[in-house]
């Protein structure tokens, strides 16, 4: 005999999560991977390591586009500062 389903208790989305949903532009993995110049496989990486934020929309997944420029903005690296040289060597 089956046991009855229980729902999940689930936390309500926060403010911050329900403003990026509406206000921005849900992108399919297709559209992340051209934006990132990938294939399709590594936004889907990052989304089963959980090192993006992502909406489901049933059994649809989708990216936000500000959170894909967060992702992209974290993940930049600056270049180094250009060390200058003593105009003189050590004294011996």
């Amino acid at each position: 005999m089956r046991r009855p389903a229980i729902p999940h208790a689930s936390a309500p989305p926060t403010r911050a999560a329900t403003e990026v949903i509406t206000q921005d532009r849900l992108l399919t993995v297709h559209e992340a991977a051209e934006r990132l110049g990938t294939s399709e496989r590594f936004p889907r990486r990052l989304i089963a390591e959980r090192r993006i934020a992502f909406v489901k929309v049933g059994r649809h997944v989708r990216i936000a586009e500000s959170v894909l420029d967060a992702y992209i903005e974290a993940q930049t690296v600056q270049p180094a500062a250009r060390r200058t040289r003593a105009r003189y060597g050590r004294a011996a």
